[in-house]
């Protein structure tokens, strides 16, 4: 697709890394928060995230850091998103405050916008239930980090269109990420399945089953994976996580989306994992 102008609603770790993978991609970037301080850390994030890269990548062709962050435009109003061709949504984990942001895009935005909701639970329909035309809504579930994460789960809502689809693969193969189309469910694929990992990973450390160091060795000595549920979950943010695990319990009213009384109580203490520095492990 053309270089166009894309909305990137909420300036946390997830936004930061749409924001940065769509500027090094040529895109235009709106990237909207509700303070210029939360707007100035994620501009010194970016920038940071973009002098490490560098250092990986000696010797390649690079464009300047410069170059990039003037590609981003840090907003407090949504105003300027009524130029926004594409928006991508990345608040928190909870309905009602996806509900206000969904409302005032679809009050903002033009007609022709397609908008997607970065979501590892809540459902796609639902949210698409918020717009003039959910035609046009669909979810773009990012993995983190962004910029290092080449595979995106696309959702498919009740009423998305093939046409927006289209647009959504459309500008991740420009960003040089694949989409994997998925049906709209709470969870997806991908958090379905993790949250359930994770969640029973915090009740073997809560039931003294096994240290989070040793839970974590099992899954990458024995499975060979990367990292460990639980380093994962410090990764992701454990707010996050029972945020999606709460969405999860109530939308199936299934007990095994029960959150671990564990995970609740480390969130209650802020303990939410590398964001603030503590979590299952110290950073």
């Amino acid at each position: 697709m053309s270089k166009q102008i894309v909305g990137v609603v909420g300036a946390g770790v997830m936004g930061v890394g749409v924001a940065q993978a769509l500027a090094q991609s040529g895109f235009h970037v709106l990237l909207l928060d509700i303070s210029n301080e939360l707007l100035e850390h994620a501009k010194e994030e970016i920038s940071n995230n973009l002098r490490f890269q560098r250092m990986f990548n000696k010797g390649q062709q690079q464009e300047s850091i410069p170059l990039i962050i003037e590609r981003i435009t840090f907003v407090t109003d949504y105003a300027p998103f009524a130029d926004a061709d594409f928006v991508i949504e990345n608040v928190t984990e909870k309905w009602e405050i996806k509900k206000q942001v969904h409302e005032r895009l679809n009050e903002v935005c033009a007609d022709h916008c397609v908008f997607a909701a970065n979501t590892s639970a809540i459902s796609i329909t639902r949210l698409g239930s918020l717009h003039r035309d959910p035609t046009h809504v669909l979810g773009m579930h990012f993995m983190n980090p962004v910029p290092q994460k080449n595979t995106v789960e696309v959702i498919r809502g009740y009423h998305t269109s093939a046409e927006t689809i289209e647009t959504a693969q459309n500008l991740l193969k420009a960003m040089g990420k694949e989409g994997i189309v998925v049906n709209d469910m709470p969870g997806f694929v991908s958090n379905r399945v993790l949250m359930l990992t994770v969640n029973e990973a915090i009740y073997l450390v809560q039931d003294q089953v096994a240290a989070a160091a040793d839970v974590d060795k099992i899954f990458r000595e024995c499975f060979g994976h990367k990292m460990g549920p639980l380093e994962t979950a410090d990764l992701i943010g454990l707010d996050t996580i029972l945020y999606s695990v709460e969405v999860l319990y109530e939308s199936y009213s299934d007990s095994k989306y029960r959150p671990c009384p564990l995970l609740r109580k480390m969130v209650d203490a802020g303990l939410y994992g590398r964001k603030n520095g503590q979590g299952f492990y110290a950073y």
